[in-house]
């Protein structure tokens, strides 16, 4: 009796167990069930505002910024334009250069102009204009309080005052507080400069054409450079441009590891007064997109020439050059300048302006381009001849200053020599950059008498 009791106990014991083990897994489930809901449920309803883990791993992506850089040409200071700024105290006023530039100047995150003068002081003589350009130190506050902000300084003026002249520039502008780059004072100078332009970084460099001496000698518009000089000036030479092509690689690289996101290259090369690209400016200018430069920016011709979109011969870079801006400021008039161009082109300018974008991802791409042709007006004031830059943003723009029948015309002229220059060029980097156009590709005489025919047959 009390064995079969025990028996039954231990089977009655076993049951209990298994009934609370169900009872248990039960409550386990129904638990689990009640977690998932309320995390399907939260998710589901999900308030970033409220729920400060789910606001702290979210990703804010920055807005796009811009950069836009505009640029001009020569600043040449000839003889005429250094005695016309003479004041009756002995000094100098250059103050009516940029009054009609200066707002496009300012609105842009940076202006550059090309500095094609020394400012070798009175150590080096009088000041004076072509062949040895040396001008006085003033000229740097006008530029500075114009909006220009950069001046390129690798030019074949750059060493008109010598050793002494070239290095004392470099001085000037560290004192004004105006950014530059194509010479140096001393040899750890930096080659280029990295300058972070509204948030975005763009790598820039300045080259200019050398000469060789008799000698063998590095020579800079029949100068002989002194060896110590050598360095002190960023230059290539035609005869040995595999040697430049080398060093724009190198200087690219060091670039970018110096945080540059985008490259532009300023380079016063080809021939004065021709209003075409010669073969060397085409060839670097393509050498230089295949090494994945962005933006190259010409001068020296002192005429505007065309500019041209580029494409890598790897199809994985894309440029725009300029190949030359033409003067910002100079006394190169059309009555002045027989038998090197007597078409006006030497009184045309532009205002060139390149702008990249850096989109949510960090990305930076070249998205728009623009040239609003200038002219310089050379008119009576002060002790002889005054200069000013006019921008013409249109033909009728030049109806908006106070000139006299004979000037408006000599400006709407300029204009158009400028148009017909930049037309077609401009008009197929901006279609490709899908940014405003801002001249009409013009008709050619053949498509509007095929639609005048056309119209009179309907």
């Amino acid at each position: 009796m009390s064995k079969k009791t025990k028996r039954q106990k231990a089977i009655i014991r076993r049951r209990i167990f298994i009934a609370v083990l169900f009872v248990v897994l039960a409550a386990v489930i129904a638990l689990l069930s009640i977690v998932v809901a309320s995390i399907v449920n939260n998710s589901g309803n999900n308030d970033n505002s409220s729920n400060p883990v789910a606001e702290s791993s979210a990703i804010i992506k920055p807005e796009p910024i811009e950069a836009t850089v505009i640029n001009t040409g020569d600043i040449i200071l000839h003889s005429t334009v250094l005695d016309g700024a003479k004041t009756t105290d002995g000094g100098y006023d250059f103050s009516a250069f940029f009054t009609e530039a200066d707002t496009y100047f300012k609105k842009a995150d940076l202006a550059t102009a090309n500095f094609e003068v020394t400012l070798g002081g009175t150590e080096s003589g009088a000041y004076s204009g072509y062949p040895a350009f040396n001008a006085p130190d003033v000229l740097l506050d006008v530029i500075k309080d114009s909006g220009l902000g950069f001046l390129t300084t690798a030019n074949n003026h750059c060493y008109d005052t010598g050793l002494f002249g070239l290095k004392r520039t470099v001085q000037q502008l560290k004192e004004k507080g105006i950014a530059f780059n194509g010479t140096k004072e001393i040899d750890t100078d930096p080659t280029y400069v990295v300058k972070d332009v509204n948030g975005i970084k763009i790598g820039m460099v300045a080259f200019t054409y050398e000469n060789t001496s008799s000698e063998g000698r590095k020579s800079i518009n029949g100068n002989v450079v002194k060896l110590e000089a050598n360095d002190l000036i960023n230059s290539f030479s035609y005869d040995r441009i595999d040697a430049f092509y080398s060093q724009a690689q190198s200087v690219i690289a060091d670039m970018q590891k110096d945080g540059a996101e985008a490259v532009v290259f300023y380079m016063h090369w080809g021939e004065e007064y021709q209003l075409s690209p010669n073969q060397w400016q085409k060839a670097i200018a393509q050498k230089l997109c295949n090494m994945g430069v962005d933006v190259i920016v010409g001068g020296h011709p002192h005429v505007v020439q065309p500019i041209e979109l580029l494409h890598s011969e790897d199809s994985q870079n894309t440029a725009v050059c300029i190949y030359s801006m033409g003067n910002a400021i100079s006394n190169q008039r059309k009555e002045l300048m027989s038998p090197e161009c007597t078409t006006g082109h030497t009184e045309d300018g532009v205002l060139f302006s390149y702008t990249f974008t850096k989109d949510s991802d960090g990305d930076v791409s070249l998205t728009a381009v623009d040239v609003i042709p200038t002219w310089v007006n050379k008119y009576r004031g002060g002790s002889g001849y005054q200069y000013t830059m006019y921008p013409l943003e249109n033909s009728d723009m030049a109806n908006d200053y106070d000139f006299d029948n004979a000037t408006l015309s000599k400006a709407k002229a300029s204009f158009e020599r400028t148009k017909k220059q930049m037309s077609s060029g401009l008009t197929e980097c901006q279609e490709y950059l899908g940014c405003e156009v801002r001249f009409e590709e013009p008709k050619n005489e053949s498509s509007a008498q095929e639609q005048v025919s056309e119209n009179a047959s309907n």
